[in-house]
Formats: C-alpha cells, sequence, structure tokens
C-alpha cells in the first residue's frame, strides 16, 4: 500500500452518524469499529453507560471511488474531547459537477462561511461547516485557455 496523507477526524460521541453522513456525501466504502469490539469501552459492565460506551466507533475509515480516503473515530473514554479550529478538509479539482454535489451534501444543515462562488483568482470557491462541526473548502477550477 502507498503511502497517503488523509484527514482524520475526532468525534465527541457521534463518529457512526458523522462517517455515515461523509459515505452517503461521497460513495464508496465505510469500515467501523468499535471499542466494545476490542474490549475497550466502559468499566461499567452491563449498565447502558458501558454499553454506550462500547458502541462508540474506535476507528471509521471510508475509501471511496474518487481515491479519497476519510477516517474518524469518537474520542476515547477518558480523553477529553477538544474540538479544534485548526484543521480544514478541502477538496479541489476540475469536475465542477461532481465538487458542486459534494458542496450541496456538505453545506446541508451546516454553516455556510464563504458562498460556493466564482472567486477573483478565476476558480469556484466555497467554504463551509457541516453539521458535525468539521470545516470544509470546495475550490472548482476553471479550464485554462
Amino acid at each position: 500500500m502507498p503511502t497517503r496523507l488523509n484527514p482524520y477526524i475526532s468525534f465527541g460521541g457521534n463518529a457512526r452518524q458523522a462517517m455515515e453522513f461523509y459515505q452517503r456525501v461521497f460513495g464508496g466504502s465505510l469500515a467501523l469499529n468499535t471499542f466494545g469490539e476490542f474490549g475497550a469501552g466502559g468499566s461499567a459492565e452491563g449498565s447502558a453507560e458501558g454499553s454506550a460506551e462500547r458502541d462508540k466507533i474506535m476507528h471509521g475509515m471510508l475509501e471511496t471511488d474518487s481515491g479519497f480516503t476519510l477516517m474518524g473515530a469518537d474520542t476515547p473514554p477518558g480523553m477529553e474531547y477538544d474540538p479544534g479550529n485548526t484543521i480544514t478538509v478541502s477538496l479541489s479539482g476540475d469536475d465542477a459537477d461532481e465538487l458542486r454535489g459534494y458542496w450541496s451534501a456538505l453545506s446541508d444543515g451546516g454553516i455556510v462561511t464563504v458562498p460556493l462562488e466564482r472567486q477573483m483568482w478565476g476558480d469556484e470557491f466555497g467554504a463551509c461547516t457541516d453539521r458535525f462541526g468539521v470545516p470544509w473548502m470546495v475550490n472548482i477550477a476553471q479550464p485554462q485557455s
């Protein structure tokens, strides 16, 4: 397998929902592993809280037909969930229909900070934060003349 660089997003208990959402947006194959599958996730055996912890996602990986890989997980028990604002996921290319589709799905239910429209550098660009608090940038390159 080649070396690759991809986003890994931490969630505060809703990783399953987020990763399933991203699979609906981008398509592809989603693999989810829970803390419970590996014997972790709560010391309250048999309690609802312990069961909920075991059902949280320890590791999720989405691999798409477009070559995207997105990984994510719920914050492990005992660790503080501290959402940051220093990482943004960027999608760029020249397939305008594909990128507009991603934009539409990602911005639905989220907050658009820069509408997807032509910018001074000539490309279409937009920025949003999706319904899970993850910031995204979409850049549609214009054909070179």
